[in-house]
C-alpha cells in the first residue's frame, strides 16, 4: 500500500503518494498536467509497477489540485511546489523527476536547482496547438541532465517530428496527448501504456542508475 500525506508549500498543502522498492536502485517523482491529476493512467501504471523493479515512484499532487481548483495557476507558482515537495523527501538514490504535460515543463525548469540526476517528460507540451511559433523547446534544454521524452505520435501539442533529431525520445504509436489510442491504432491501450512503461524502466536502469539492477 502506498504511503500518504500532505506537504506544505508556499501555495498550499500539496499531496505526496509514495510507493517504495525494497530495495531502490532509483527514485522516481513525477507531478501531473494543468489538465489532469495524479490518476493519469500513465502515471498510475510507473507508480504501481516500478516499485517492482527496484524503482521507487513519488506522485505529487500540486496545491491547487488539492484544494479543488479546476485552472492550474502560473508556472512559477508550480515550481515552488514542485521544490517545496521535494525539499520534503530524503533521497537516498540517485533522483529523476518529471511529470506529464506541464508537470513535465516544470520538472525541466528546476531539474538543476533539485539535484536531480534526469528528468522524465511525458507528452511535453513543445507548444500550445496549432502554433508552433510558441515553442517552449528552451525549457526542455533548460534541464541539462539526462533527459527522456516520451511523446505520443499524434500530439497536438507537439509531434516527434517537431522535436530536434538529437532529442532522446521514445514515440507511442498513435498516440494522443493524453497517450490514448483509437481502437483502429495498431496497439491497444494496454500496449500503449506497456510502451511507456518499459522505455522508462529501461532509460533509468540504463542511463540513470548505471545498470545497478538485481
Amino acid at each position: 500500500m502506498p504511503d500518504e500525506r500532505l506537504v506544505a508549500t508556499p501555495h498550499g498543502e500539496a499531496r505526496v503518494v509514495v510507493r517504495r522498492a525494497k530495495r531502490p536502485i532509483a527514485t522516481l517523482v513525477l507531478t501531473h498536467g494543468a489538465g489532469g491529476g495524479i490518476d493519469a493512467p500513465d502515471l498510475l501504471t510507473l507508480a504501481r509497477t516500478l516499485p517492482q523493479q527496484d524503482i521507487s515512484v513519488t506522485l505529487v499532487e500540486m496545491p491547487w489540485r488539492v484544494a479543488g481548483k479546476k485552472v492550474a495557476p502560473r508556472p512559477a507558482v508550480l515550481d515552488e511546489c514542485y521544490r517545496a515537495a521535494l525539499d520534503d523527501m530524503r533521497m537516498r538514490t540517485r533522483l529523476v523527476i518529471g511529470g506529464r504535460s506541464a508537470g513535465a515543463r516544470s520538472a525541466a525548469r528546476i531539474a538543476r536547482s533539485a539535484g536531480a540526476s534526469g528528468v522524465l517528460a511525458l507528452s511535453f507540451p513543445l507548444h500550445p496547438p496549432g502554433k508552433p511559433e510558441r515553442s517552449r523547446l528552451e525549457e526542455l534544454q533548460q534541464a541539462r541532465v539526462r533527459t527522456l521524452v516520451i511523446q505520443g505520435e499524434k500530439d497536438p501539442f507537439g509531434t516527434p517530428e517537431e522535436f530536434p533529431e538529437d532529442t532522446n525520445m521514445v514515440v507511442v504509436p498513435a498516440g494522443d496527448h493524453s497517450f490514448k489510442v483509437a481502437k483502429s491504432a495498431p496497439l491497444s491501450q494496454e500496449d500503449a501504456l506497456g510502451v511507456i512503461l518499459e522505455a522508462t524502466l529501461e532509460w533509468i536502469v540504463r542511463d540513470i542508475a548505471g545498470n545497478r539492477i538485481r
